[in-house]
């Protein structure tokens, strides 16, 4: 699922092909995309993108005319910038919206359709998507453990939580727990004073890090191929694979549909947490399907 540093990747890329520009048209193929009646799509038509922004992991593009178009591309949903006028052939491509200067096209890999459309009206419209989460880079070390210790979490859960946390998914969670050395089993009330101080740096610094990266790749090119799944990534998506500060073998929990990876080594102390108890006491901490995590909201 697209995070933070794919999102924001996103943006950099459409802002220069959007912003200032007429959206001429919305074709939507898929029935299942739009989850709103009204305000009616058409209502969008004829009217200037005057600016994107980030809502968790969702993308929202304002109009002139005070309406928001709500992107939430979920697991498999995808971004791609076409011809004007670009054809919609095939079941995996979803919707069009068509600009002078190019069609930006939404596709969803697979048989589920989990990636959705709002239109809203307005900001208070747009606030009803927002799930609550800090905003790391706006936030500092104070108002960041008061949020992760609301609850008494797992660091994985707190990290991945959107009420929580905004923005962060099951990969730049591996990379920040990584960067931390810290468990991701670790319960936020057990964190000592210094690993707070690691985590809230991890945070920020591993985030940052992606981002100017994939903003600087996105600005040369658009974003075609976003994926969960980096070759630099230190040890997301590279179980059996060797840590790049100790060497030893990156581990896995595996839980529902869900894995976490993460070096014993550096962060467990060398204890190997993969076993039937440790994969009950963090999938317990985790809703079952990502569906239901990314509808949590902040009540």
């Amino acid at each position: 699922m697209p995070e933070m540093p794919d999102i924001a990747a996103y943006i950099s890329a459409l802002e220069p092909r959007m912003v200032g520009q007429a959206l001429e048209q919305v074709r939507i193929a898929s029935a299942f995309l739009l989850r709103t009646a009204q305000p009616p799509i058409t209502n969008a038509e004829g009217h200037v993108v005057r600016e994107l922004r980030r809502i968790g992991k969702r993308i929202a593009i304002g109009l002139d005319n005070d309406l928001w178009l709500v992107l939430h591309l979920m697991i498999a949903g995808r971004l791609h910038w076409k011809l004007p006028g670009a054809k919609l052939a095939g079941r995996n491509q979803l919707a069009a919206f068509d600009f002078s200067s190019g069609s930006l096209v939404l596709t969803e890999a697979g048989t589920k359709r989990r990636a959705s459309l709002h239109v809203f009206g307005g900001e208070d419209g747009l606030r009803s998507v927002d799930p609550g989460g800090i905003e790391i880079f706006s936030r500092d070390l104070d108002a960041f453990r008061a949020a992760l210790t609301a609850e008494n979490r797992t660091l994985k859960r707190a990290l991945t939580d959107p009420r929580i946390v905004s923005g962060i998914g099951n990969a730049y969670s591996d990379e920040i727990l990584h960067a931390a050395q810290l468990s991701p089993i670790t319960l936020t009330h057990k964190l000592k004073p210094h690993e707070w101080e690691r985590l809230f740096a991890a945070t920020r610094d591993t985030l940052q890090l992606w981002m100017d990266r994939l903003r600087a790749e996105a600005m040369a090119k658009f974003p075609e191929k976003v994926t969960a799944f980096r070759k630099d990534m230190a040890v997301h998506g590279r179980y059996g694979e060797p840590c790049p500060r100790c060497g030893e073998k990156v581990q896995r929990i595996r839980y529902a549909d869900n894995e976490t990876n993460y070096c014993a080594q550096c962060q467990t102390g060398g204890k190997v947490l993969a076993d039937r108890s440790l994969s009950r006491l963090l999938g317990a901490d985790w809703p079952r399907t990502l569906d239901e995590l990314e509808a949590l909201k902040r009540h």
